[in-house]
């Protein structure tokens, strides 16, 4: 697996592995314990209905998107849906 950079990623687009824009990368969440990357938190798309995403939400309404689901990391994240 190749290295990225997390400021590299910072305010990066997010993507749903079925296409749909899920929104702007806010942070990245870890186990401080095992240093183990955990959630991706996402600033949803003004335009995206959150009811049709599947993925918990923080309190400010960010999606929690398990680091495990990224699939590719380009032009955009992709996630598994």
């Amino acid at each position: 697996m190749s290295e990225i950079l997390a400021e590299n990623l910072s305010g990066k687009a997010v993507m749903g592995s079925d296409g749909t824009e899920l929104g702007m990368l806010y942070n990245i969440t870890m186990d401080l314990k095992t240093g183990e990357l955990a959630d991706l938190l996402i600033e949803p798309d003004e335009q995206l209905d959150n009811a049709t995403v599947a993925f918990d939400s923080d309190e400010e309404g960010r999606f929690q998107v398990p680091v495990k689901r990224v699939q590719a990391v380009k032009d955009y994240i992709v996630v598994q849906r």
